[in-house]
């Protein structure tokens, strides 16, 4: 499996993105996805996920801001990202293939995307 990540950009405090992960080399609808970010000088952490089922978790601190969904015709899981703020500044990476018992762990996932950066201005 191969996971593109895009769609990270610059933008202002309060304003939005969508980072999209398109998935190629196997069809992704079996697998739980996640999203985790890391920014300058922090651990990778993890800021949302989706199962097979479509069953959705999140970090306390984008509840009600960010929104993970997917497209199994287009093989691709998005991350819609509202109400931006400077601390959501960082690179954000797409996952796949949860195989660890939680969807928060860097460690349990087989697949990783290569990043793509989000900076937000104050």
């Amino acid at each position: 499996v191969q996971l593109q990540a895009s769609g990270g950009g610059l933008v202002q405090a309060g304003g939005s993105l969508r980072l999209s992960c398109a998935a190629s080399g196997r069809t992704f609808s079996r697998y739980d996805m996640g999203w985790f970010r890391q920014a300058p000088g922090k651990e990778r952490e993890f800021v949302a996920g989706i199962t097979s089922g479509d069953s959705t978790n999140y970090t306390d601190s984008v509840k009600g801001r960010f929104t993970v969904y997917s497209d199994i015709f287009k093989n691709t899981v998005y991350l819609q990202m509202n109400s931006l703020k400077p601390e959501d500044t960082a690179v954000y990476y797409c996952a796949a293939d949860r195989v660890g018992l939680s969807m928060m762990e860097v460690t349990s996932y087989n697949y990783w995307g290569q990043g793509t950066q989000v900076t937000v201005s104050s």
